[in-house]
């Protein structure tokens, strides 16, 4: 109660200041209509800073009130609303709300043919599992494919990839999502394709040259022009994590780790299980060699989950694992038993075991295999009949560890695979998932179980997969295509070749993210038709006139950092070129550098998720406004000077 009203509090106070602000700002702006402009703007902020509401909600709602000045704009002293309504839902139909629709939908046709699992076990094998290793892997890996594609693109496709290895390593998606995020936008200015506003700067320049003498025509920029400051950013964002992360990134708890957690126990409350999976490996000449697999776990009771042969061969599930299966020299075993079994089967062969699960990382992770409880119902074709008659591991793919009946647990070592199944039978198993998802429509058994990932995987469609997501980055790289339709187009052929259905394509959609972008898109329009925008330059721009031309410059890049968290970058850099050419003429300075400031500064956006890969990542990562703000605004600080160093340098 005391924290709650601590809170009130402090949003009280914070939206007492907020209005003071706004009040003196309507005092000295030009127009009634600006004023108003300038409030909403206060408004959001205000909204965003201290999460009164949810941020979709937030956007959604300052998108009504500028439809409704319409009605009531005689009563606010203006002669219209402060926008035209028909352009209200415009960013529904937006290129970057289309865009992010698509890529999300690719993202997850590519995900849900195993590619991610694939580059997620990668990045795990190269990486290890320290925040402090696979931080630079991810997040370089994501900038330099952000360099030459749309940066939310990037970010969407690694999303699913974070996602494992978290999973996998136990690192809470929360430390990894923003370094992540944070360098997909970094990476955008490695290029002069890696974002919209450099895309758009040279159409920009060529326009500003028109209206400027043969003496003074500007240069236009090559595609590796701006690199030298790109990757310094790059490695700015990269260095910034490692170094600081432990500070600055959220310390959210794992979603993956916790439902493990919570799983293991479950068993251990209910049932008494004490089972822990640990990987061995065994010697040349082991005593192990020869035998069978049912007579190791029988005499030492453990079992047997996974194997792996000295040619790298791993069996796993239903048809490769069977208890007649004859262990070989330098094999690796994934074994779940009781502390106390396991000490007493590795001393006895003379066993190697893994601090962590290496070999096995990949098959055995949390998203695709776990522990579940399968209940025998009456009029199942398996009563009366034990798992060894039916052969329950080989051709159900599940490794029964415990047996409850009639309010008795019993463990692996106690015949528990030797007792006739009796309706009601409650089975402790280890299993993949997706055997599980099979055994859901098997009258033979009742899964209890229901909280495991159905990702019923398609390796089979990985070609058509991977052939329209090419499909579409060609159509980005190398056409004058819209972004939106190329992206869609990549999209749908993943929804026609079966790698999606149409359910699974819509679910892949985070709504959330695409309600606040698209309500956030008016905002920016009629920051930039009220005048406001220009307002606001021309005022920056009065008080810095005077001074040295890096100093102009750093302001140009300051003002187009501001504008970027309340518009689109795109039109922050459309209204902001044209300034920034003619304030560099009128000091003598390089126009074509003032331009590309411009043009690199829009991409500085950290602070509040008004970006759209900010927006992307905070759902998945669990991230509030006031962790942008914490971890952005350092951020924020490090790509202006760092900018503003590597362009004296290199121009």
């Amino acid at each position: 109660m005391g924290d709650a009203l601590k809170n009130n509090m402090k949003n009280l106070v914070a939206g007492l200041i907020f209005i003071l602000f706004a009040l003196w700002l309507a005092s000295v702006v030009p127009t009634i209509e600006i004023a108003w402009i300038a409030a909403l703007l206060l408004l959001t902020i205000y909204l965003f800073a201290f999460e009164i509401v949810g941020v979709d909600v937030a956007a959604i709602s300052i998108m009504v009130l500028l439809g409704l000045t319409s009605l009531v704009a005689p009563w606010m002293g203006l002669e219209e609303g402060l926008i035209d309504t028909q352009y209200l839902f415009r960013g529904f139909s937006s290129n970057a709300v289309m865009s992010i629709i698509a890529v999300m939908i690719i993202g997850a046709g590519l995900d849900r043919t195993g590619m991610m699992n694939s580059v997620a076990a990668f990045i795990l094998k190269i990486g290890g599992k320290t925040e402090k290793r696979i931080i630079p892997i991810i997040s370089s890996t994501v900038a330099i494919i952000s360099s030459f594609m749309q940066n939310v693109g990037a970010a969407a496709l690694f999303i699913p990839v974070v996602s494992r290895i978290s999973a996998r390593s136990g690192l809470p998606m929360s430390r990894l999502l923003m370094p992540m995020g944070f360098c997909a936008i970094l990476g955008g200015t490695v290029t002069m394709v890696g974002s919209s506003p450099l895309i758009l700067l040279n159409d920009l320049m060529i326009s500003s040259n028109h209206a400027l003498p043969a003496d003074q025509q500007m240069e236009l920029w090559s595609l590796f022009s701006v690199t030298p400051v790109g990757l310094a950013l790059v490695a700015t964002g990269i260095i910034y994590f490692v170094v600081a992360g432990k500070y600055v990134l959220p310390k959210t708890p794992s979603e993956s780790g916790a439902v493990a957690a919570t799983t293991m126990g479950y068993f251990q409350d209910v049932y008494g299980i004490d089972y822990a999976m640990t990987e061995v490996f065994s010697p040349e000449d082991s005593p192990l060699t020869g035998m069978m697999l049912d007579e190791i776990e029988t005499r030492y009771k453990i079992r047997v989950i996974a194997t792996q042969r000295p040619d790298g061969e791993t069996r796993v599930g239903p048809g490769s694992l069977a208890r007649d299966l004859a262990l070989e020299d330098k094999m690796g075993l994934c074994i779940l038993a009781s502390p106390g079994h396991f000490k007493n089967f590795v001393a006895e062969n003379n066993l190697t075991v893994h601090d962590e699960i290496e070999i096995f990382s990949e098959s055995l992770a949390t998203t695709k295999a776990g522990i579940a409880e399968i209940v025998i119902p009456p009029g199942s074709n398996l009563i009366g009949k034990s798992a060894r008659d039916v052969w329950l591991r080989k051709v159900y793919g599940i490794a029964m560890v415990a047996l409850h009946r009639n309010g008795e647990t019993m463990r692996e070592g106690e015949g528990i695979r030797d007792m006739p199944l009796q309706a009601g039978d409650t089975m402790v198993v280890h299993t993949q998932w997706d055997n599980l998802v099979r055994l859901e429509s098997d009258r033979n058994f009742l899964i209890v179980t229901t909280e495991f990932p159905h990702e019923n995987l398609r390796p089979q469609k990985l070609g058509w997969a991977g052939f329209f997501f090419a499909v579409a980055l060609f159509l980005v790289l190398f056409t004058d295509l819209r972004l939106s339709i190329a992206l869609l187009t990549g999209a749908i052929g993943m929804i026609l070749s079966g790698v999606l259905s149409i359910d699974e394509a819509y679910e892949a959609v985070s709504w959330k993210t695409v309600f606040l972008l698209a309500s956030l898109i008016p905002l920016g329009l009629a920051v930039e038709t009220s005048g406001t925008a220009k307002w606001i330059a021309d005022q920056t721009l009065m008080v810095v006139g005077s001074q040295p031309v890096w100093v102009i410059q750093a302001s140009v890049a300051v003002l187009a950092t501001f504008f970027t968290l309340v518009m689109s970058n795109v039109g922050a850099t459309v209204l902001l070129v044209p300034l920034a050419v003619n304030i560099a003429i009128g000091v003598g300075a390089n126009p074509a550098v003032f331009a590309l400031t411009v043009a690199i500064a829009t991409s500085n956006s950290f602070i509040i998720p008004t970006h759209q890969v900010n927006a992307l990542i905070m759902g998945p990562g669990g991230y509030s406004v006031p962790d942008f703000m914490k971890a952005g605004g350092i951020m924020t600080i490090l790509f202006l000077v760092v900018m503003m160093v590597m362009m004296t340098i290199v121009f």
